[in-house]
């Protein structure tokens, strides 16, 4: 696995994969933000990695999915380096038959035993999950 790092300008890059796929990237003040910082696609990675055995355990269960969504909220240490120190996840469900305690459980798999970028971060950063579910209307 390869991605090559391009210059757009003193705060500004691209990343493109292999197959040619490219991501922007900025550090630029809040104001003037036109990417994603490597701080936040860390985040972006953690939950959509997570996500992506999530559903499918979900669907192997036969449960009903009409809506799925999450999200991520990461702690950051003030020092430098300033590496999350923690993360929070919240999975939403829209189904009417998938219960909340297979959802907690499902969750706690896809993250903490089938998420190759959650287990690719320090051991020390605190993660936590939580499930929201609602019924279709």
């Amino acid at each position: 696995m390869k991605v090559n790092l391009g210059f757009k300008g003193e705060e500004e890059y691209y990343a493109v994969n292999e197959q040619g796929n490219r991501v922007e990237i900025d550090m630029l003040a809040a104001e003037d933000k036109q990417a994603m910082s490597p701080m936040q696609l860390l985040l972006a990675g953690v939950i959509s990695c997570a996500a992506v055995d999530l559903v499918k355990m979900v669907k192997k269960r036969r449960k009903t999915l009409v809506d799925f969504s999450g999200e991520i909220a990461g702690t950051r240490r003030d020092e430098i380096p300033k590496r999350f120190t923690a993360m929070h996840i919240v999975y939403r469900f829209v189904s009417p038959d998938l219960e909340e305690a297979e959802a907690q459980k499902l969750v706690n798999l896809a993250v903490e035993k089938y998420c190759s970028v959650a287990a690719s971060l320090d051991p020390g950063i605190e993660m936590t999950h939580a499930v929201e579910i609602a019924r279709p209307a």
